[in-house]
C-alpha cells in the first residue's frame, strides 16, 4: 500500500487480517482412486472422480459442485497453503485461528478480533468438518475431505433453502451457489452465482499445477431465478456507501465508498489529502496506465486507512479478496497518491487488492484475479489503455522519482501474483508474435511449474514505520519453493554465477539476493526485453545498463519471441542518461508560476546518477515518444495561481523496460528501431 511522498502522516488506526503462514505440507488424496500425480491424470481418477464421488455421496449436480471449486480456486489445491483469507483445498475451504491473528500482530484489544474469530465467512472449514463428522485439520489437509466437505456445505445450503429437500433442476441451487460466495451483500452474491452459471453454460477442462485434468461439459438451458439470492437474507455492511454510481462494469456491482479530500489545517490550504481533484483524461492530462497494487492490510483496514486524510495515500478502487468485491473510492477523473512517482500516478488508475505481497505462502484468490480483470478490461476500453505490460503494472514496475526513492519504492503486489494468468483473463494473453530467434522476448516462465525460493521479511514493504498492529519479524524469513512469476537474472551463464545487483539497492557492490524485495535481479512475467546474447540453455538481455543472463532452453523455455519496437543510443555517444520522471524543462513554468514556487523551477528532469544505457544496448520502447509534462494541484480550494495545471514540455521522451522497472530516455538521444 502506497503512501504520498511529499507529505507526512500519522496513521491512527490500522486493522489486519493475518494471510496463514503455516503450510500443511501438501494436500493427499483419500477417496478411492483417487490418487494425485504428478503427471497428466485420467478424468476418471484423481481430482475429476472426487468430485464425481463427493456429487453423487451428497446429492449435489456434479456441475455446481465442479463450477464452485473453478470459480473458487479454478480446481488447484494450491499444495495445501492458505490463500490470503485463510482458504484452503480446491472448495477454499476457510479456517482463520486466533494463532494467524496473533501472528499478524492484530491485537486482542482491536473490535475487529473477536468478530474475525466468529465469522462464518471465514470458518466454513469447521462448519464443512461438522457435516462430515471429521475434524478441521482433514477437511483443510486431505483434497478428497476438502471436496466432500465443499459438497456438503453446499447440500446444506440448498436444504436451507428448500425446506429440508434438495433441489430437482441444476437451476434450483443457485441460491446455494451464491451463498458458497461467502459474501455480505446480495449484489456481490449474485455476481458469485452469476459466475458459476456462466461457467457451467460455456464449460471449462484444464490441467491444473499438480498434473489433474478436470474437465467440466456445457450445461445448457440454464435459466435460474436470479432473484433467489435474496433468500440469503443479506444486508449491506459498514462503512456507508455512496449514492454515486461506480465507474464500474455492471457485471462487478460496485459500490462507492468516497476517500478522504479534506483540509487538514485551516491556515494552510495546502495541507489537505488525500489525493488531487483533476479532470482527465480532457485536455492534455491523459490516462496512460492501470497500476496493480496489494494492500498488506484488510479490505475494511484499507478503507479506514483511505478515508484518512493524514494517511496521505488513497486508489481509485480496492478489490476485496474473499469474494472479489469492489469499492471505489476516488473518481477516475481525479489523480490517487499511489506509487511515490507523479509521471506515472498522474497519468495511472489505482487498484489496490487486499492481499500480502510478504506472506510467502498465500495465494491470491480466484475472485480477486477475476474482478481486477474485469475492472482493467473495463477501464482498459473506456481510456483506450493498451492491454500490455507496459501499461498495466504493478507497482513494483513503477520506478521511484527520486536518487533516494529508487531503493525505497515498493514492490508489491510481488512475485507471488500470476501475471500470466492474469493477462489470460484479459484476453490478452503473452505469448509468441514473433518467429523463434527473434532479438525481442516476453518473459513466461510458466507460472505454475516456476518454482523459486525466496526470502522476505514482513515488515519490508515499509509499515514498520507506523505503530502496531504491524510488527516486524526476525528477518529473512525463508519461503519455499513456490510458484513464482520470474525468473532469476545471473552474471553469467551459470546457476553458480552471483545474481545481478542493482546499484541503488546493492550500493557496495555486492551480489544480489533471493529477498522478495530485491527487485534488481529478478525478470517479471510480461516484461519485454532486447536479447543481448545466447549460449546454450541460456539468454542473456539488456537489464539495467548490463548484460543479465537466464536460464532459458527449448526444453523448459521461460522466454517467448516477440515483435516490440526499440531504442538505441545515437550514434556516436558513449551513453545515454536514464530517468526514473517525466518532468518538463524548467522553461515550461512560466517566470511568475516560478516566483510563487519560491523561485527555482519545481520539478525538474533530473537523470539518476546511478544509470545509463552505454553504446551498443537496447530496450524496448513502451510506445511512441510523449512529451514531458507535470501536473499542478496545490491549495485544496483550487485557489494557487496555476493550480490544478498540467505544464508540457517541448522535451519527448521514450518509456522503455529497462530492468524490473521502466524508466524513460530522452528522445533527442536515442534512435527508434521499428518492431520486425
Amino acid at each position: 500500500m502506497p503512501r504520498h511522498p511529499h507529505r507526512t502522516a500519522r496513521h491512527t488506526r490500522a486493522l489486519t487480517l493475518a494471510a496463514a503462514l503455516a503450510l500443511l505440507g501438501g494436500l493427499t488424496s483419500a477417496a478411492a482412486g483417487g490418487v494425485a500425480t504428478a503427471g497428466a491424470a485420467d478424468p476418471q481418477t484423481g481430482r475429476q472422480a472426487e468430485f464425481t464421488a463427493a456429487a453423487r455421496e451428497f446429492g449435489v449436480p456434479l456441475p455446481v459442485l465442479e463450477a464452485v471449486s473453478y470459480y473458487e480456486t479454478r480446481w488447484e489445491a494450491h499444495s495445501g497453503q492458505p490463500n490470503a483469507e485463510a482458504g484452503y483445498g480446491p472448495m477454499n475451504l476457510t479456517n482463520l485461528t486466533a494463532a494467524t491473528l496473533d501472528g499478524d500482530g492484530l491485537s486482542t484489544l482491536s473490535p475487529r478480533y473477536a468478530d474475525l474469530l466468529t465469522a462464518p465467512a471465514e470458518h466454513t472449514a469447521g462448519a464443512a468438518a461438522a457435516l462430515l463428522g471429521v475434524d478441521i485439520a482433514a477437511v483443510t489437509g486431505d483434497e478428497a475431505q476438502n471436496i466432500r466437505g465443499g459438497a456438503a456445505l453446499l447440500a446444506s445450503y440448498a436444504r436451507g433453502y428448500g425446506h429440508g429437500r434438495l433441489p430437482r433442476t441444476t437451476d434450483g441451487w443457485y441460491a446455494a451457489a451464491a451463498r458458497a460466495g461467502q459474501s455480505t451483500e446480495d449484489t456481490v452474491a449474485q455476481a458469485f452465482a452469476d459466475g458459476v452459471w456462466s461457467t457451467m453454460a460455456s464449460g471449462a477442462s484444464r490441467t491444473t499445477a499438480d498434473g489433474q485434468l478436470v474437465t467440466l461439459a456445457p450445461v445448457g438451458h440454464l435459466h435460474p431465478n436470479r432473484s433467489d439470492v435474496r433468500k440469503l437474507g443479506l444486508k449491506e455492511v459498514t462503512p456507508p456507501r455512496s449514492s454515486t454510481p461506480a465507474e464500474c462494469p455492471a457485471s462487478l456491482h460496485c459500490d462507492v465508498v468516497p476517500g478522504a479530500y479534506t483540509l487538514l489545517d485551516p491556515s494552510d490550504l495546502a495541507d489537505y489529502g488525500s489525493h488531487d481533484l483533476a479532470d482527465r483524461p480532457n485536455g492534455d492530462l491523459d490516462i496512460r496506465y492501470i497500476t496493480l497494487h496489494s494492500t498488506d492490510e484488510t479490505y475494511d483496514g484499507t478503507l479506514d486507512l483511505f478515508r484518512d486524510p493524514t494517511y496521505a495515500a488513497g486508489a481509485h478502487y480496492v478489490v476485496r479478496s474473499g469474494d472479489g468485491h469492489v469499492t471505489q473510492m476516488i473518481p477516475t477523473k481525479d489523480i490517487a497518491w499511489d506509487s511515490a512517482n507523479r509521471s506515472f500516478y498522474q497519468h495511472s488508475i489505482a487498484i489496490e487488492q487486499e492481499a500480502w505481497a510478504t506472506h510467502g505462502a498465500a495465494w491470491f484468490s480466484e475472485d480477486l484475479y477475476r474482478s481486477t480483470a474485469s475492472l482493467v478490461r473495463y477501464l482498459a476500453a473506456k481510456y483506450d489503455i493498451p492491454l500490455d505490460r507496459a501499461h498495466i503494472l504493478g507497482h513494483d514496475n513503477i520506478p521511484g522519482g527520486t536518487e533516494s526513492g529508487v531503493a525505497t519504492q515498493h514492490w508489491d503486489p510481488g512475485p507471488g501474483w500470476d501475471w500470466e494468468h492474469f493477462f489470460d483473463l484479459l484476453g490478452a494473453p503473452i505469448r509468441a508474435t514473433a518467429p523463434a530467434g527473434s532479438d525481442t522476448v516476453a518473459i513466461k516462465p510458466g507460472y505454475a511449474h516456476n518454482l523459486q525460493s525466496t526470502t522476505y521479511c514482513d515488515d519490508v514493504q515499509g509499515y514498520k514505520q507506523f505503530p502496531g498492529p504491524y510488527r516486524s519479524f526476525d528477518c529473512p524469513v525463508a519461503a519455499p519453493d513456490q510458484a513464482a512469476s520470474f525468473v532469476p537474472l545471473h552474471t553469467a551463464p551459470s546457476t553458480t554465477a552471483p545474481l545481478v545487483a542493482d546499484p541503488y539497492l546493492h550500493p557496495d557492490g555486492s551480489a544480489g539476493t533471493t529477498a522478495m524485495n530485491d527487485w534488481g535481479d529478478k525478470a517479471p512475467a510480461g516484461e519485454q526485453y532486447v536479447v543481448a546474447d545466447r549460449v546454450p540453455g541460456w539468454t542473456a538481455i539488456w537489464w539495467g545498463g548490463t548484460k543479465a543472463w537466464l536460464q532459458d532452453s527449448a526444453a523448459h523455455p521461460v522466454t517467448v519471441p516477440v515483435k516490440a519496437a526499440r531504442i538505441v543510443p545515437k550514434p556516436g555517444l558513449a551513453s545515454v542518461p536514464v530517468y526514473t520522471t517525466a518532468y518538463p524543462e524548467a522553461s515550461a513554468y512560466p517566470a511568475d508560476f516560478v516566483a510563487f514556487e519560491g523561485g527555482t523551477a519545481p520539478r525538474r528532469q533530473l537523470a539518476r546518477a546511478k544509470y545509463t544505457i552505454p553504446a551498443g544496448q537496447s530496450y524496448v520502447a513502451a510506445g511512441p515518444a510523449v512529451r514531458t509534462d507535470s501536473y499542478f494541484a496545490i491549495y485544496y480550494d483550487g485557489s494557487a495561481p496555476y493550480d490544478q495545471h498540467d505544464f508540457l514540455g517541448q522535451t519527448k521522451v521514450y518509456e522503455i523496460v529497462y530492468n524490473h522497472r521502466v524508466a524513460f530516455v530522452n528522445a533527442a538521444d536515442v534512435d527508434l528501431v521499428p518492431a520486425g
